[in-house]
């Protein structure tokens, strides 16, 4: 039993499934929206199966892409994928598996869910080779975690309005703005590797703009889906409530670099945490 166990850990840690808070909320954010309350158990359950399968294949994938680069970085040196806990074989299983699920869940949610499926696992996919020759790799994580409002929206009602669109532009401008904060901690290595980080490119006092202008673009996107959805004063306070920890991530970040960690998974996952609180209170509660 203790060998499973382990097993399962490794597995966690190649994956972080407690990460998978960063894109949880925002499917939930869209599926409250598009049923104007609570769109039932049975999609919960379906959306909780296809945010951490879609993401398992993801991370799988990137750190199956990524032996030969985690090899070498003293920060991912002891990573699984690396260190010989889980062989190339056992991470393709893992990928394979949860791409299969993925697809499954889609199947049975609604046909447009279906047919789009693929399509984005190829663009979850995409993003563990970018680095290695386009700068553009945090927009392209952006975008990956992007589709999971319109993947809750689809579920619920088939289409894409504009409003989870304009959810999904501000969740992209958030997480690329995040990954080029946490990518900081890499600047060095990534230059001696050439590796296409734009820390590595541009430099630290650009990355933090470049960042902070994201971030920026994150509060005016979800400012205009609000507006769009015809939302109310919850919905409003949560997206200034978003700019209220975002410019504190910026200002722990600015301060002192080795708060990186901190800044990426405690401010990030509050926010998305809160964001979706206060959209229960506004369209399940009252």
């Amino acid at each position: 039993m203790q060998k499973y166990i382990n097993k399962l850990k490794d597995f966690n840690e190649l994956v972080m499934f407690e990460h998978s808070i960063f894109s949880l909320p925002f499917i939930f954010i869209a599926m409250i929206v598009a049923a104007d309350g609570w769109f039932g158990s049975w999609l919960l359950f379906m959306g909780i199966l296809a945010a951490i399968s879609a993401r398992n294949f993801a991370m799988g994938l990137n750190r199956y892409a990524d032996r030969d680069i985690d090899a070498l970085n003293p920060r991912t040196k002891n990573r699984p994928n690396v260190d010989g806990r889980l062989d190339s074989y056992t991470i393709l299983i893992f990928i394979g598996v949860n791409a299969l699920v993925f697809i499954a869940v889609a199947f049975m949610i609604n046909s447009l869910a279906m047919v789009l499926s693929i399509p984005i696992l190829l663009v979850l996919g995409s993003y563990s080779y970018f680095k290695r020759f386009s700068s553009l790799a945090h927009v392209v994580l952006g975008v990956s975690l992007g589709l999971a409002p319109i993947a809750g929206v689809i579920a619920v009602q088939a289409s894409i309005p504009v409003w989870s669109v304009l959810l999904s532009l501000g969740v992209i401008f958030w997480v690329a703005g995040f990954d080029l904060l946490y990518s900081l901690q890499d600047i060095d290595f990534d230059k001696n590797n050439n590796l296409y980080s734009i820390p590595s490119r541009y430099g630290a006092e650009a990355t933090l703009f470049i960042s902070a202008l994201f971030h920026m673009l994150t509060i005016i996107f979800w400012l205009l889906f609000a507006w769009i959805a015809q939302l109310g004063f919850f919905t409003f306070l949560a997206v200034i409530l978003s700019g209220v920890m975002l410019y504190y991530e910026h200002k722990l970040v600015r301060r002192d670099f080795t708060k990186i960690d901190r800044a990426f998974f405690t401010v990030n996952g509050y926010l998305g945490i809160t964001f979706l609180g206060f959209i229960i209170l506004e369209k399940v509660v009252l």
